[in-house]
């Protein structure tokens, strides 16, 4: 069973759709009871870090998700829910993360160069290729140069290290990333057509 976190910042209708046309069995929740029986955690996500964290903060849940993680449960965070992974966040202030992930939010806007016409739009909108650094397990059913689709002003930062795809917007756009049992993806698996369908799919059978 994959337990969905329900913490009021979070569009549950495309993930809970897509997973049940994988055949998964899930549960949308804010219990503790259901995250300590699930196989998988999926912690989804929109809006503002500061906002986000403190809803998730404010369900009691972050313990039970840490220690969860701790055991070997595959936790997967979807955009701002992988933001919300890292260690920092510098949006709109600095806020502290769940500290699953090294590295800190960061925004795009700051970090583009300059370009003849301008720099690029932000939010960085649409679909862009995977770079993927590794062979993951996450990627069993993918390969190099997929579409995914992202939305998105912040991204991650300082963290080579665990970052296992990227994307190209004139920086270098993390992906997703990994540490241990822990995933992340920036952009959105679920609003990401077969090849979305194929990352959740592996994440379902780790």
């Amino acid at each position: 069973m994959i337990a969905v976190i329900d913490y009021g910042v979070g569009n549950l209708f495309s993930l809970t759709a897509s997973l049940k046309f994988l055949g998964a069995e899930t549960v949308v929740t804010n219990q503790k009871e259901d995250i300590e029986a699930a196989d998988r955690i999926i912690l989804p996500g929109v809006g503002a870090f500061e906002d986000a964290i403190a809803k998730l903060k404010a369900t009691g849940l972050v313990e039970t998700i840490i220690r969860e993680t701790e055991k070997g449960k595959p936790l997967l965070g979807i955009c701002l829910g992988m933001q919300l992974l890292f260690e920092m966040s510098y949006e709109y202030g600095r806020h502290r993360g769940l500290g699953l992930i090294k590295g800190e939010i960061a925004s795009i806007e700051e970090d583009l160069p300059k370009r003849p016409g301008g720099r690029l739009k932000v939010p960085h909108i649409g679909w862009n290729s995977l770079n993927l650094k590794c062979s993951d397990p996450l990627f069993k059913y993918i390969k190099e140069g997929d579409y995914v689709y992202y939305v998105h002003s912040f991204y991650g930062k300082n963290c080579l290290e665990n970052t296992i795809a990227s994307s190209n917007y004139d920086i270098e756009i993390t992906g997703a990333v990994r540490s241990g049992s822990v995933y992340g993806t920036q952009f959105h698996p679920e609003k990401s057509g077969n090849v979305g369908l194929n990352i959740l799919r592996a994440f379902i059978q780790l």
